[in-house]
């Protein structure tokens, strides 16, 4: 049973590093010039960090729970 647990840890922890890596990448063609007035400020690249973070958590968790409930369907029938 830890067993498990420890395998869906590390499945977390692969697919949250997998789409921050992806989102990073895809947030630096969005021009943050058009919404801060000097994106390469501190506060301009806090504000990029909290993005990246927050659209990782929401990206990541919409596919671990669509992979959690994949595997739940076994139990339907």
């Amino acid at each position: 049973m830890l067993e498990q647990f420890g395998h869906q840890a590390l499945v977390h922890l692969i697919v949250s590093l997998m789409f921050l890596v992806i989102i990073w990448w895809a947030l630096q063609a969005f021009r943050f010039e058009v919404l801060v007035k000097n994106p390469k400020s501190p506060q301009g690249i806090v504000l990029m960090i909290i993005t990246t973070i927050a659209l990782t958590q929401l990206v990541s968790t919409f596919f671990l729970d669509y992979l959690n409930y994949s595997k739940m369907l076994r139990f339907l029938f």
